[in-house]
């Protein structure tokens, strides 16, 4: 029996992964719950997982939260700002599933590898903005992180067993987003709401504009620098519309290994908590021919500039990808808000890279305090839109 503790349970990854559990309750139990605040979600799944303990954020939700348990017995509340943090480093768990969403989800994540416990990360911001950090904490023991993102997660099953040298690149697929096709003119004119509507994947509000925008791509390269221990040279993207393909590697020989599934997270949910077992996932099969046929296309950098701005982060290294990051979720707020235009997003973010004075990745201290100086600036630029 597997104990997970899920950081981030009322969000789209962490309500999914509550799903694998209980499909398999047999192999996989909860032990621990994190959520930002307390809604009535929240309190459906302690009442029906039963951790022992349970992470809210805000301390006002938390003891509303105590309230609305009532009766319940057994189950610690943890609150504050720092309690999904000591949530994964005190809980009983063997895995730590971060499917929190932003940088605030870094701490917890080098809290759980600090403690011993494997990660299976959802939060792409652990990497992006503490990639350095991390990946000092599983060295010689790389399995102890384990990607969730259907991309990384693919690349993980495509290079499994292959040698390193015998790899010429990756490639992590895009689908394109709501707005595939559509040029910088008129991706000046979209709306919230046709941003939020995504063709094929159903995921939280700021990721999924990040989709929009194609920075979720760009993200990703900088998760599959780390992850793989992958030259940005040796990482590409491309649009594949009905994402099916999730990711592929190309050997030097010129053969090309693929990793396809519907398009449902649960499975790279549940590769992740059972790994390395396999489960029966009760996911809808592929049908080929069915399907008839799968299409691949060029990213468009003119009208989707994110992608390029964040290879540019990564190779300038040190703590260019937390700016990056740190802008970026400042300009999706405000677009949400409306106050930006779509566009205006990579304006941003590519202003603060511009202005950027880097330093070394020594202790979250340092990206703590690039993160702030980020989003400072990205708020002045807004403001000046």
């Amino acid at each position: 029996m597997r104990t997970i503790c899920i950081l981030g349970s009322t969000g789209s990854i962490g309500t999914q992964g509550l799903d694998v559990i209980r499909r398999h309750s047999d192999r996989l139990r909860v032990v621990g719950l994190a959520a930002g605040t307390s809604h009535a979600l929240l309190v459906g799944q302690i009442r029906e997982f039963m951790p022992p303990l349970v992470a809210i954020s805000d301390e006002e939700a938390a003891r509303e939260l105590k309230t609305r348990l009532g009766a319940v017995r057994g189950v610690e509340i943890l609150a504050g700002p720092d309690a999904a943090e000591t949530l994964a480093r005190n809980s009983e768990a063997d895995l730590v599933l971060n499917a929190m969403v932003g940088a605030v989800g870094l701490a917890p994540s080098l809290a759980a590898l600090q403690s011993g416990k494997l990660l299976a990360l959802a939060n792409k911001e652990s990497l992006v903005v503490g990639g350095e950090l991390i990946m000092d904490l599983v060295k010689g023991e790389p399995d102890r992180l384990i990607p969730v993102d259907s991309e990384h997660s693919a690349l993980a099953q495509c290079l499994r067993g292959e040698r390193r040298e015998d790899l010429r690149r990756v490639l992590i697929t895009a689908s394109g987003g709501p707005f595939r096709g559509w040029t910088r003119e008129e991706l000046a004119k979209a709306s919230v709401k046709e941003a939020l509507a995504h063709p094929t994947w159903n995921m939280g509000p700021k990721i999924t504009i990040d989709s929009a925008t194609l920075m979720n791509k760009g993200l990703e390269v900088i998760e599959a620098h780390y992850l793989f221990d992958l030259d940005y040279r040796s990482i590409d993207v491309v649009v594949h519309p009905e994402s099916i393909i999730h990711g592929m590697a190309e050997f030097t020989d010129g053969s090309v290994i693929a990793q396809l599934a519907t398009h449902d997270m649960r499975l790279p949910i549940q590769l992740a908590l059972a790994y390395p077992d396999r489960f029966g996932s009760g996911i809808r099969p592929l049908d080929l021919a069915k399907l008839g046929r799968l299409t691949f296309e060029e990213l468009d950098r003119e009208a989707f500039p994110a992608v390029d701005l964040a290879y540019r982060a990564g190779q300038n290294g040190s703590t260019y990808p937390a700016a990056l990051n740190a802008a970026n979720e400042v300009a999706v707020t405000a677009f949400l808000a409306g106050k930006i235009r779509l566009i205006h997003i990579a304006e941003v973010v590519g202003a603060v890279l511009d202005e950027h004075r880097p330093a070394p990745v020594v202790s979250e201290v340092a990206l703590s305090r690039a993160d702030a100086l980020a989003r400072s600036r990205a708020a002045e630029i807004i403001e000046s839109l």
